[in-house]
This record gives C-alpha cells, structure tokens and sequence, in this order.
C-alpha cells in the first residue's frame, strides 16, 4: 500500500449504512478498515470489497470496549503509518417508543454507552494518531431525531444519545480546527437498514454519499461540528 494514501476507519461497517460508506471512501482511493464486534462479520464485508478491487481490511472493533477501541486504532496506526479518517457509525436503537418517564435505566445505559461513549472513545483514541501527521477527518452519524427541532416523545435513550453526539461533535470541532482535523456530523435520514422499522426512503448507498464527501473534505472543506444538510438528509 502506497504510503501517501488515507486510511480509514468505519465503526460498525459489516453491514448497512456503514457498509456502503466504507465502499463509498474505498472508491476514492483510500485503503478502508472494515470494523465489527467480531472478527469474522468485519472480515467477510472486507473481503467483499477486496472482490470488488477496493483495498480494505478488517479488524475487531467493539465501540463499547475501551480495550477493543484503544487495540483497534494503535494497531492501525502501528501497520499503516497513519490514521486519516474516522467515520463513527456504529450505534444501536433498542428502546423505540419508550418514554423518559417510564425509562428502562438499563437499556438508556447500554445505548449512551455505545452511540455516545463509543462515539468519544473511537475520537479519543484516533486523535492522537491523526494528529502524528497533522490530517484528520471525524464523521459522526447523528440523527434527525436528536435535534431540537424534532425533539419529542418515544426512543428517548437513542435521542438523548444523539443530541449527545451532536454536542461532542461542536466541542471537537472547536477543539481540533488549528490541528488539520475536521469534526462534522450528518443525519442519513430514514435508510433501508435493520433500524428503519420499514419506514426507509433511501437505500444505504443513496444515504452514505453526505459521510463519504464529509469523510474526504479538502483542507479548507467546512468545519466547526455542522450538521450538513445534502440531497440525502431528511430534517
């Protein structure tokens, strides 16, 4: 692998939306690490795109799993040289329709965990390597469902978890804008993938080209934890 080109890292990219923007960036040139809880799912989507002559490769990646996200980023950045791209896409929504009164505690503490805390560990650890060679791009998925303007009842833990997200994404970019690396985040909208509940208006190649354009964004490309709003978002 040549060592002027990116690598990238896409959490929860065996299947759906994370699946196509990890092919939507490997298409670019970049050299994609496949990620999933287990080795054999983030494997097999990374062989899947070798067939299709993209340069990818796998490794185990379990957002909720200090040791595994601290494991997976150093041994990128050992291997390849370099750490250029990070797109947080892995989440879970696993509390639909409940309301804040009436919360099960436990599965709001499993979603922060993952859509959040997974979120901040994965930048937390893939930082520092970006920052070695003074590039980087942050692509959090976010969701129409964690804004203000779209707050209301049901799904309170994953809502919560994304106006969590959305905050992280301002302070990173705020943090991170004289270092070479841009913070973004953006909602696919309703996508064809096991969290749409049959209400999708996208396919997940359709949706993964707003994560793909964040993910490759020139120097002087949009910054400061916007939530941008292309052809493929629904607000």
């Amino acid at each position: 692998m040549s060592e002027s080109k990116r690598v990238a890292v896409v959490t929860g990219s065996n299947r759906g939306l994370g699946k196509a923007i990890a092919r939507g960036i490997a298409k670019t040139g970049a050299h994609v690490v496949v990620t999933a809880r287990t080795e054999e799912a983030a494997a097999r989507a990374a062989d899947e795109l070798c067939a299709q002559g993209l340069s990818a490769s796998s490794h185990q990646l379990d957002v909720a799993d200090p040791a595994s996200v601290a494991r997976a980023m150093a041994d990128v950045g050992y291997q390849y040289g370099r750490l250029d791209i990070l797109v947080n896409n892995a989440g879970i929504a696993i509390d639909r329709g409940q309301a804040a009164a009436s919360a099960d505690i436990e599965k709001v503490r499993s979603t922060l965990d993952t859509n959040i805390l997974g979120t901040w560990r994965c930048c937390t650890a893939a930082i520092p390597e970006m920052r070695k060679n003074g590039y980087g791009r942050i692509v959090n998925v976010t969701s129409h469902m964690g804004t203000f303007g779209e707050m209301g009842t049901g799904s309170v833990s994953y809502r919560v978890s994304k106006v969590g997200i959305n905050a992280l994404t301002c302070i990173l970019a705020a943090e991170l804008k004289n270092d070479g690396i841009l913070v973004n985040a953006a909602s696919p909208g309703k996508v064809d993938t096991r969290m749409a509940y049959g209400k999708a208006t996208q396919t997940p190649d359709e949706a993964s080209e707003t994560f793909v354009w964040l993910a490759t964004l020139p120097s002087d490309g949009p910054t400061g934890g916007l939530f941008f709003q292309r052809k493929s978002l629904d607000w």
